[in-house]
């Protein structure tokens, strides 16, 4: 079996605002400040999710989540009543679900933890994932998030009387992984933080159902900021939330086509230098009129440790007429076989300009077109890189992951 798993993001907002919005009760362990003299603020925290493939269902339960200015002491946010477990791929598109709020004082908080609730010992757990094509839950194992939660370092800025939020973006496909042979799957959160006074969003609309991705470029290789999926009906995308350009640069909006059931599918394409703006957002226009392209496969096996086993894989592609590269698509295997549907030509390119329509030219490194480079990483770390061509046809591509 093996499961298409392209970026997803979910993300905790962290909203401090006047007491005259409504705040509740803080509870035991407070940090930030003291004194009943203190300015105060409100801090709100919500949850929002972009869908991935490979996953039908992605649930988490949140016990509480907790904030503080110095590490030692602790303010709790309590999560709302009722809301139980949350299934992450319900939410799209930059929607947020409301988790909680409580007041705080005012002042820099240096940490956020979000602690999730244990699991059972049996199925529905509390955290799970349903891999596409199957009904049955898989227990995600989370043990630090069920005692002492997980950690993002800030700071924080909480002003008094004034509206301020914190978005905590949780990219899920690379933070949950598949533990080698053994197929269980662990909850590793890979988060950024961006505050709402340094973010802003890109809005567009394209083929519906296509992953859409903001990228940047980064010494490592490709950096995904943010990725979403175009709603299957309209094709409206909203990319959230991103750091404004004047902070990190500008970002590229990468969009991947879904795989066709049958018949012709969709090259790459990719949006050069789109600008952000805090607390704006960047309209790219409707982009429908995508070149085509035949649609093969790089498949094969992973084996781990000399048996088969399970690792996550990556597809990237250099376009060197932009001396970039880019991250396409991404899968799992759980029993050894992986599949990746992987565009034949193309990519195309349009550099962004505030007159719409953009208009897409084939990227002039004709060398590109087909080319990508795969690598696939055990939960240990050991990892293997090779590269493909999938121009002419589909290609056999198998993987020995030895630590």
């Amino acid at each position: 079996m093996h499961q298409m798993i392209r970026s997803m993001h979910w993300r905790v907002a962290l909203a401090a605002a006047g007491f005259g919005l409504g705040a509740i009760a803080v509870l035991a362990g407070c940090g930030g400040g003291s004194g009943s003299s203190t300015p105060s603020g409100t801090v709100q925290v919500s949850l929002a999710d972009s869908p991935a493939c490979g996953y039908d269902h992605v649930y988490i339960t949140v016990d509480h989540v907790e904030i503080s200015s110095d590490g030692n002491s602790w303010t709790t946010i309590p999560v709302s009543t009722g809301l139980g477990r949350i299934d992450l791929l319900s939410l799209t598109n930059g929607a947020l679900l409301s988790l909680g709020q409580a007041p705080l004082p005012a002042g820099t908080y240096q940490q956020v933890r979000l602690v999730l609730a244990a699991n059972g010992s049996a199925a529905p757990w509390a955290n799970s994932v349903v891999l596409t094509g199957t009904t049955t839950e898989s227990a995600l194992k989370t043990p630090s998030g069920q005692q002492s939660g997980y950690k993002i370092v800030g700071p924080f800025t909480v002003p008094a009387g004034t509206m301020a939020d914190l978005v905590l973006d949780f990219n899920a496909c690379k933070s949950i992984v598949v533990a080698g042979a053994s197929g269980q799957y662990l909850l590793k959160p890979v988060v950024t933080a961006i505050a709402e006074a340094v973010r802003g969003s890109i809005s567009g609309i394209t083929k519906p159902g296509s992953q859409v991705y903001a990228e940047q470029q980064s010494s490592t290789g490709p950096v995904i900021v943010t990725g979403t999926v175009a709603d299957p009906t309209t094709g409206e995308f909203i990319l959230t939330p991103i750091p404004e350009s004047s902070a990190s640069g500008m970002v590229d909006v990468v969009i991947v086509p879904p795989t066709p059931t049958s018949g012709t599918g969709y090259a790459t394409h990719i949006v050069l230098d789109v600008p952000v703006a805090a607390s704006g957002t960047t309209r790219i226009g409707t982009l429908t009129t995508l070149a085509a392209s035949t649609i093969n496969t790089a498949s094969g096996t992973v084996t781990v440790s000399g048996s088969p086993g399970a690792a996550n894989l990556v597809a990237d592609q250099t376009v060197r007429s932009a001396a970039r590269t880019y991250e396409i698509a991404s899968t799992a295997t759980t029993t050894g076989p992986y599949s990746v549907p992987l565009a034949a030509s193309g990519p195309w390119l349009a550099t962004y300009s505030t007159t719409l329509a953009i208009t897409f030219t084939q990227d002039t490194a004709t060398t590109d077109a087909g080319i990508y480079s795969i690598t696939a990483t055990d939960a240990a770390g050991t990892f293997s890189t090779q590269s493909v061509n999938v121009s002419t046809g589909s290609v056999l591509l198998n993987f020995m992951l030895t630590p």
